[in-house]
């Protein structure tokens, strides 16, 4: 496995201390990979919030990239208080699967060309605004799953010109 030259890694996994970054990336896969050529990688962590002093940032995620030169690193973190858990992605980008799973409001802005199948999740509305950019994002999009229970606040509704002509 150490003459390894590409390696495309896709994973979810529940951490109990923290969430997987860079520092991890790098000290248990690409120290010990040393022909490796090309890494994409999109990994979600989950981490059930027990008593942690510290919860990680989007900014200590990303600071934890700054050694990957040859890539473009994308992550957001978020947390959710009702389901006592935390969420951090990453990927590197450009993103090439299919499928991008657990999506929530926070999502950076960038164009997923390759994805058709996606899945939204957050304990946080989803308004107008954000299926705006997710039809922006993923202009190739076939299949889309929601899991969310809260109403939109902010709703958005458009009457057509025939509706006013009576």
């Amino acid at each position: 496995m150490s003459n390894l030259e590409e390696l495309d890694l896709y994973l979810s996994v529940h951490y109990e201390k923290r969430f997987i970054d860079g520092y991890d990336l790098k000290e248990n896969i690409i120290n010990h990979l040393l022909e490796l050529k090309k890494f994409t990688f999109n990994i979600r962590s989950l981490l059930y919030l027990n008593d942690q002093i510290y919860l990680s940032s989007n900014e200590d995620i990303q600071h934890s990239f700054k050694d990957f030169y040859d890539h473009q690193v994308i992550s957001y973190v978020d947390y959710f208080s009702n389901r006592k858990q935390g969420q951090c992605q990453i990927y590197s980008f450009p993103h090439h699967v299919q499928y991008y799973d657990y999506i929530i409001n926070s999502l950076p802005d960038g164009i997923f060309e390759h994805v058709r199948e996606i899945s939204l999740f957050d304990e946080r509305p989803f308004e107008h605004e954000f299926f705006l950019r997710i039809a922006k994002s993923f202009p190739l999009i076939e299949t889309l799953s929601i899991n969310n229970k809260q109403p939109q606040k902010n709703k958005f509704s458009q009457q057509s010109n025939d509706d006013d002509q009576h």
